[in-house]
């Protein structure tokens, strides 16, 4: 099916025909991205970086990711789930924040570590503008578009000890798994500087 974007109402509304609908971060939606779930899937197949894509219904939060992680995750297998903070300071300047999913964030302390200003969660518009992917879709492979627009990344120390990571292709309804060396290696590729932080 091709999808437009529709002109008639909110200028975001996508679908065919007369029927209009707003788009989710789901791969049903993942063409009117500036990257594609699956060009991205296919730039990891040409940059020789191993992944498992795992398809599930859409999840959003980190409490529904929970409910399908047993899925594609046993407790055992040393992966790490993680919770991504797309965040904005009042310098407007864009920062993507990559912790361990259950751990808490205070912004106050962490805008020390990023040497921020007043830090908020960045809009839905401005997410889209920098990091390509709507809500509920925020992840490491963001970056790819991040970088473009001077959006620095920081990840917590603590996922160094993991074996691999489970985060989204720019969609909610898939997650890849990938070890930690391969993220490393598309941080490499795209050109994007990794600041370890202990959050």
């Amino acid at each position: 099916m091709t999808v437009f974007l529709g002109f008639l109402g909110n200028p975001n509304l996508i679908g065919n025909g007369s029927d209009y609908m707003e788009p989710d971060a789901s791969s049903r939606f993942q063409e009117s991205l500036p990257l594609s779930s699956d060009q991205l899937l296919r730039k990891l197949d040409l940059w020789d970086i191993n992944y498992t894509c795992h398809h599930h219904s859409p999840i959003g939060t980190v409490a529904e990711s929970k409910f399908i992680q047993h899925q594609f995750s046993p407790v055992s297998d040393g992966g790490v789930h993680i919770k991504n903070l797309y965040l904005r300071d009042n310098r407007k300047k864009n920062f993507l924040v990559i912790v361990e999913q259950d751990q808490e964030i205070d912004l106050k302390l962490l805008r020390g570590f990023l040497g921020a200003g007043h830090l908020s969660f960045g809009s839905p518009k401005r997410l889209m503008e920098n990091l390509g992917v709507r809500p509920g879709a925020v992840t490491p492979f963001s970056m790819i578009n991040g970088v473009r627009n001077g959006v620095k990344l920081f990840i917590d120390t603590s996922l160094q000890t993991g074996t691999k990571i489970y985060a989204h292709p720019l969609v909610n309804d898939r997650t890849l798994e990938v070890s930690l060396h391969g993220l490393k290696v598309f941080f490499d590729k795209i050109g994007a500087e990794i600041n370890w932080i202990s959050a």
